[in-house]
């Protein structure tokens, strides 16, 4: 296995999706706008881990990141998009660089890492790239990040038009909630979706899984 990429590994959801992985002996590269040092949870399950330094609207930094975790382990198995903005905004709010701003983290990121990596996966004949989602529903109350996540949507068909048929699995992962350890949103819950659909067989591809509470977690009734 070549390994899994997490852009946007925070302590949340993104360093929960990396323990999942790690777990099945994945090597895991971390990308992250300033370097942290991984979750000793992680650290503890004997995986290869290496950290990068990357913001993902810096187109040329995160493809040196994305070349540099390639270069370690192989093109990548799965890669998860998890940079957002994620923030309070009423129409007419927010300035239109603001916007621009959250715009390039929430979409611009995660299609310019895509169309980095993917080309790879395509040529190999297998691989997953996921993106966070959320927002099932448009709200007047968080219009960056309503506008945000249904292009995540928009975003996911084009690339499966793009790469699907050459083995690419891509998809994402909307989260209707906001993410908390200990609640109906636990990190560790959520990423049981990053796996699940990594591991779908090809015939049985999706691309949404929704997570709207412990109901909704892969293998329940």
């Amino acid at each position: 296995m070549s390994g899994a990429v997490i852009i946007g590994a925070g302590p949340g959801i993104g360093q929960a999706v990396a323990r999942r992985f790690a777990r099945e002996g994945l090597p895991i590269t971390l990308i992250a706008r300033t370097l942290r040092t991984p979750d000793p949870a992680l650290a503890s399950i004997g995986v290869p881990i290496t950290t990068l330094q990357a913001d993902s609207t810096d187109q040329t930094a995160l493809n040196t990141a994305l070349d540099e975790a390639t270069r370690q382990y192989g093109t990548p198995d799965v890669v998860v998009y998890n940079a957002a903005i994620i923030q309070a905004d009423a129409p007419g709010e927010l300035s239109v660089a603001a916007h621009m701003d959250a715009w390039a983290v929430n979409v611009i990121g995660a299609l310019n890492a895509a169309a980095h990596i993917a080309p790879a996966m395509a040529a190999r004949g297998r691989g997953t790239f996921l993106i966070t989602g959320g927002m099932p529903e448009p709200k007047p109350q968080y219009v960056s990040l309503s506008l945000g996540k249904a292009a995540v949507r928009t975003l996911v068909t084009l690339l499966d038009q793009e790469y699907g048929a050459a083995g690419v699995h891509v998809a994402s992962v909307t989260v209707a909630g906001p993410v908390a350890p200990g609640t109906d949103f636990d990190p560790d819950d959520i990423a049981e979706h990053y796996w699940h659909l990594h591991t779908q067989p090809r015939a049985h591809w999706t691309h949404e899984s929704l997570h709207a509470g412990p109901s909704s977690k892969p293998g329940r009734a």
